[in-house]
């Protein structure tokens, strides 16, 4: 059985509330232990906790959750494409895999609700085939 932990970011909870329930249950689902939930500002925020997490030697890896709303100006591309980078690093420097299951930017807010619960699910099942694939 492997064991993760979860970052969400809760800058939008109307949205990061599901993923995270769906993700909890695709957890329970597949067998797979859930060390903590870490519960961060926002999305920008989730690097810390994810090294955090990753620095536990009985974590396997990392399953980011967050949804990034386009505004009026660029923000959430500047946001997206920093967390994208960030969390690459981090999975390559610690071994584990960290899944990036943040969606945005460039979305709006209908089609970040439409995706949430499928982005939960999904983080999850990702996780599980990285470590499949890295054994």
């Amino acid at each position: 059985m492997y064991t993760i932990g979860i970052v969400v970011g809760a800058f939008n909870p109307e949205l990061t509330d599901k993923m995270r329930d769906a993700a909890l249950a695709q957890a329970k689902e597949k067998n797979v232990g859930v060390k903590q939930v870490i519960e961060v500002p926002g999305s920008y925020d989730m690097p810390l906790a994810t090294k955090k997490l990753l620095q536990q030697k009985d974590v396997d890896g990392v399953v980011l959750l967050g949804a990034i709303i386009q505004g009026e100006t660029k923000h959430d591309e500047v946001i997206g494409n920093a967390l994208a980078v960030v969390s690459s690093q981090l999975s390559v420097e610690f071994e584990k895999p960290v899944i990036l299951t943040v969606s945005g930017p460039g979305q709006t807010r209908a089609m970040a609700e439409s995706r949430a619960e499928k982005y939960g699910k999904r983080g999850v099942e990702a996780v599980v085939e990285m470590l499949d694939a890295l054994k």
